[in-house]
């Protein structure tokens, strides 16, 4: 009985490769937000290490609502920086919807007069900024730059430098402040909707899209026929009553409306954050995922610092060189050639 001899293998037969469950993992998380939960894990064994007061139930509550505003700051900075600008005034909005919030809470009397009210100038700030940006043709961080120094100066005018008004007794402010749902403080619940819509927005929608087509190349993006300037003036106008929540809930937090206190500063971790998660300050990549986890990482290293007795003026030091950090490492995985070394 005789074999057929077999036949050989043709030379453009396609090859057949199976990825490994390691490879396929590290594709779907993606190395930034793996290399984040990595730096998270290793910061809080350090700090738990040294002081086991940092996993108890209350001081994981205090880190989820200290890093829930300035979360909300980073997620509408993230979706500012893929669309290939920056919004340095984010603190400054806070600052002057928190003021707003208290005044309008105790003319009023009405806790949901002063939420309207403060997100109103919020969306008017945005508007601000869009249409210097557009209509001016001024750059984005300079624009940004000045409507900071302009929005904190409109928020000590109306309130002399001093806090305004008192929510403290108020049902609903008290419940943003303190409450919860489900056992998670409400700060948080906050900052979990906003960064789930802005996740399915920039992953599941046209709008988001075509922020990141503009951000990535804004020529083409017009070309293709998507109208840039509503899109700069839109997400700018967004970016502000996202800040306006964030100045509700300083409000909420301290009991009353802060100009300043709670809000300096906020411009700088917001972007930090951003930076760190993976978004491009070029523009056209990043994702709310990675900033969530930049937030985090940011919370249990100023609450690990404090624990530890570090002094204060460090965490800004830590801030700064993460900042650096980040856009290094963004420099060096673009391949471009780097400013100022030949070759």
């Amino acid at each position: 009985m005789s074999t057929a001899p077999l036949a050989p293998a043709r030379a453009d037969a396609p090859e057949t490769h199976t990825v490994s469950p390691a490879k396929r993992f590290v594709a779907t998380v993606g190395v930034q937000n793996i290399s984040l939960i990595i730096a998270i894990a290793l910061v809080v064994a350090v700090i738990g290490i040294q002081n086991p007061l940092f996993f108890t139930i209350a001081n994981l509550r205090v880190i989820g609502t200290a890093v829930a505003i300035v979360g909300l700051l980073a997620v509408v900075q993230t979706i500012v920086i893929i669309l290939g600008a920056l919004d340095i005034s984010v603190g400054s909005i806070a600052g002057l919807t928190s003021v707003t919030s208290a005044m309008l809470f105790t003319a009023t009397s009405s806790a949901l007069v002063g939420v309207v009210g403060a997100v109103a100038i919020g969306v008017v700030c945005g508007l601000v900024n869009g249409c210097i940006i557009v209509f001016g043709r001024v750059n984005p961080v300079i624009a940004t730059l000045a409507t900071l120094a302009a929005f904190k100066g409109v928020a000590q005018l109306i309130s002399d430098g001093r806090a305004q008004g008192y929510t403290g007794a108020d049902p609903f402010f008290v419940f943003l402040a303190r409450g919860a749902v489900l056992g998670v403080p409400t700060l948080i619940w906050v900052l979990v909707i906003v960064a789930v819509v802005a996740h399915l927005v920039l992953r599941y929608t046209t709008i988001g899209r075509n922020i990141y087509a503009v951000g990535g190349n804004n020529i083409a993006a017009r070309l293709a026929g998507i109208n840039i300037n509503r899109y700069i003036i839109g997400v700018y106008m967004v970016t502000g009553a996202v800040a306006a929540i964030a100045g509700v809930l300083i409000t909420a937090r301290t009991g009353s409306g802060q100009p300043i206190s709670g809000s300096e500063g906020l411009e700088l971790q917001a972007i930090t954050a951003a930076a760190l998660g993976g978004a491009a300050l070029k523009g056209g990549k990043g994702a709310t995922a990675g900033t969530i986890l930049a937030v985090i990482l940011l919370g249990v290293l100023t609450n690990g610092m404090t624990l530890l007795g570090v002094n204060t003026f460090w965490q800004n030091v830590a801030q700064g060189t993460l900042l650096v950090i980040a856009v290094v490492i963004q420099q060096l995985r673009s391949g471009e050639r780097r400013i100022g070394i030949p070759g």
